[in-house]
């Protein structure tokens, strides 16, 4: 580490917050947890701190309903560690497309007092990185009044948009720490390979692929071995395309925006995911209004979307954000890589989801559970794939969807799905 950078402690750089303040935190691999636990030991100090974030990850105190009072979550995609806290009204939840949050903030719509950053440690330069979390981060940098940079040694410096000269932030504080790691391969099921296997037969060589979080992404990745020439433009990604990269499956080259590049906003998975993306520059981490700008998205040959869904309805409603009245995620990137896949040449928006939960509860059903949110509209909705088939949706009547997704129900569940739709309409 140069010693030509003066450091702060947490104590003395997070004294800069003070009640009422609007504080920006940066989320996913990147969540700056050591200070924001510094943070939570200021509770007794202050109150009404709101602290606007997007899907933060790791043990974080400040969730904790004993800290309600002096610092109020108001989160932009929900992760598990503040879903509690949304649900019992201790924190709330701003649906938004993932590409519109720096209009938030560029447009003072949502103006920040402080923003709190995780970053590598400074090049010999001056120059560090966001790391692996660029997404809505760096507009954040550019908007608030004052910045707060963890400097960790363990981030990985990742080239894009997150390159950021040390001047840019207000207060640096040291700290050496692992980031927090997720694995999504491992709990791969059979029935996601099956959805994983459909997918892969759907996507040609030389597409362009956008894979949500999870397990399912995972499977579609894994079963993608004999393509060529595929390139990626995502919010996100995990471990998955490692394999394919270094098997020469991705290689980016038929891109028409950034070709020879993976595209994302951020990355959430291992160390060796972390380590893999460490100053390689076949990665460029960008601003997610760009990364996930529909205008963008659509020059590119062949898109394949892959989201998933909590459930569907028969007409092709999409709800993904929310179990009834119960939020469990977010809008976030999934309608602007939609509406991005179908305007691509030949491009392919999917929906991909079991056909029921863990729990047996069907997926596919007559009408979303009362309260549910619709992220994806009917119009939106090409094709849809469960563990038994596809349903192409596009240019069918709510008849023809019916059928078409009763098709891929589990067989336990037609027999009442298509009494409901007779009842509805009339076959």
């Amino acid at each position: 580490m140069n010693s030509r950078f003066r450091y702060k402690s947490a104590e003395e750089a997070l004294q800069i917050i003070q009640s009422g303040n609007r504080v920006f935190i940066q989320g996913n691999a990147a969540t700056p947890i050591y200070l924001l636990n510094k943070l939570a030991e200021r509770t007794n100090e202050l109150l009404d701190v709101e602290l606007v974030m997007l899907g933060v990850f790791g043990d974080i105190e400040l969730t904790k309903p004993e800290y309600s009072k002096s610092f109020r979550i108001n989160s932009l995609f929900i992760s598990e560690v503040v879903r509690r806290a949304v649900n019992e009204n201790r924190a709330d939840y701003i649906p938004v497309f993932l590409s519109e949050i720096p209009e938030l903030f560029k447009w003072n719509i949502l103006p920040l007092d402080v923003a709190i950053v995780h970053v590598s440690s400074p090049d010999k330069h001056g120059f560090c990185s966001l790391g692996v979390s660029v997404d809505i981060a760096r507009s954040a940098v550019d908007s608030a009044k004052h910045v707060i940079a963890q400097v960790n040694p363990q981030m990985p410096r990742t080239h894009g948009d997150g390159m950021m000269h040390i001047s840019s932030f207000d207060s640096l504080v040291l700290v050496d720490e692992a980031l927090p790691e997720v694995n999504y391969g491992f709990k791969t099921s059979e029935t996601e390979m099956k959805i994983g296997a459909y997918i892969a037969d759907l996507i040609e060589d030389g597409s362009t692929l956008q894979m949500g979080i999870g397990s399912i992404p995972d499977a579609v990745l894994q079963s993608l071995g004999n393509h060529k020439n595929l390139g990626v433009h995502t919010e996100m990604f995990s471990d998955g395309i490692i394999p394919l990269i270094e098997n020469g499956v991705i290689n980016n080259k038929l891109k028409k925006k950034h070709p020879g590049k993976v595209v994302a906003g951020f990355c959430l998975g291992s160390r060796k995911l972390y380590d893999y993306v460490d100053d390689n520059p076949m990665f460029a981490f960008l601003d997610i209004d760009y990364v996930n700008d529909v205008s963008v998205i659509k020059r590119n040959p062949k898109v394949v979307a892959i989201n998933s869904a909590i459930e569907i309805d028969i007409t092709g409603q999409v709800c993904s954000d929310s179990i009834g009245t119960y939020q469990f995620s977010g809008v976030g990137g999934q309608m602007d890589f939609m509406r991005g896949a179908t305007l691509s040449e030949k491009g392919k928006p999917m929906l991909a989801l079991p056909s029921r939960t863990g729990k047996g509860i069907p997926r596919i059903v007559s009408f979303l559970n009362q309260g549910a949110g619709v992220v994806t509209t009917r119009a939106n909705v090409h094709y849809v794939v469960t563990e038994f088939g596809v349903a192409y949706l596009f240019g069918k009547n709510l008849r023809q969807r019916a059928k078409a997704l009763i098709s891929i129900a589990h067989p336990d569940d037609r027999e009442n799905l298509e009494k409901n739709c007779f009842e509805r309409f009339g076959v």
